[in-house]
């Protein structure tokens, strides 16, 4: 089986914890060991979130020479090397030797028409207190946006048109190599007329970067790994319960919030609408039982009808 597993921020780091590499690396542990039994018996494909990293990379820069700020194509890159490395250590240690990893810097193309530069919605970097995300604003030219009780700075964050570098990335999956990539929702670039690409100012959805990257790698299961054990519906309420299985349309009746839950649900519907494929949203330490249809939120062209809670996934599996 082909599996694409996208890492969610808490697999890099819990919210609230120090941006320390010594955090980050005991995080990733965590996340290679919930990852080997998928690793050892099907072919994975690795992607990840980055927007704490991007965030960090983009203050030191503005402390070391604040006039000359790398722009955020740059730092993508350079957070996909970092935690493509992370990766790859902690996981290679527990995989045999003789399993081969490969982190491919990836390049996504985005349409600079799209509508999302003039609204930057998405954010990145640390939170701050209101105070001082107005003077970094005004001091770097930021837009910035409350998240909860404190305040962060957001970009454009346009849909993903075509990944650059994806037969690369598919010859290497057919060799047997588990490939770390397309990290961050990738490195947002622009054609130019004549045919050259270039980077741009953005940071693409992780999310919806997963689910491209896995519909055009044909992968038969999207693993979304969160801090949750399901996608519920009616979330904050009494009436919160979780989604066991159902198909994109009966997923796109409800409603999910905007800033979370909303991307992982839309990037799962547009993975199945365009796969005979499924999607799974759940809980990083459930990897290997959402794969087996057994726990987390489940979405599929297969669901005849919205199914509630867990139960529904272990009736599917038993046949």
């Amino acid at each position: 089986m082909r599996v694409v597993a996208a890492l969610g921020g808490n697999a890099l780091l819990r919210r609230g914890e120090p941006l320390t590499a010594e955090n980050q690396r005991a995080n990733i542990a965590i996340a290679a060991r919930a990852l080997l039994p998928i690793a050892l018996e099907h072919d994975l494909i690795l992607t990840h979130g980055n927007g704490p990293q991007v965030g960090l990379l983009s203050l030191q820069n503005a402390a070391y020479h604040p006039e000359e700020e790398y722009p955020l194509d740059i730092l993508d890159a350079e957070t996909e090397g970092m935690i493509g490395y992370l990766l790859e250590q902690e996981l290679g240690n527990l995989l045999p030797h003789n399993r081969p990893m490969a982190t491919i810097l990836t390049r996504i193309e985005v349409d600079p028409a799209d509508p999302a530069f003039a609204h930057p919605t998405k954010p990145i970097g640390p939170v701050y207190d209101r105070d001082e995300a107005e003077r970094h604003a005004i001091e770097k030219s930021w837009t910035i946006a409350p998240d909860g009780d404190k305040w962060r700075r957001v970009v454009p964050s346009p849909q993903p048109r075509a990944i650059l570098e994806i037969g690369v990335i598919d010859l290497l999956v057919c060799e047997k190599v588990i490939v770390v990539c397309a990290g961050g929702g990738g490195i947002p670039v622009v054609a130019k007329p004549g045919g050259d690409y270039e980077g741009i100012e953005a940071v693409i959805d992780k999310d919806f970067a997963g689910a491209l990257l896995a519909t055009s790698l044909h992968a038969d299961a999207f693993l979304m790994l969160t801090d949750v054990d399901a996608v519920y519906a009616d979330w904050g309420t009494p009436a919160a319960r979780p989604v066991g299985r159902a198909s994109p349309d009966a997923m796109a009746s409800l409603s999910f919030a905007a800033g979370s839950m909303g991307p992982k649900v839309e990037a799962a519907c547009r993975f199945a609408r365009a796969t005979s494929g499924f999607a799974a949203i759940g809980a990083l330490a459930d990897a290997g039982a959402m794969l087996r249809g057994e726990a987390g939120t489940m979405v599929t062209r297969q669901a005849t009808q919205l199914e509630w809670g867990t139960a529904a996934l272990a009736r599917a599996a038993a046949g």
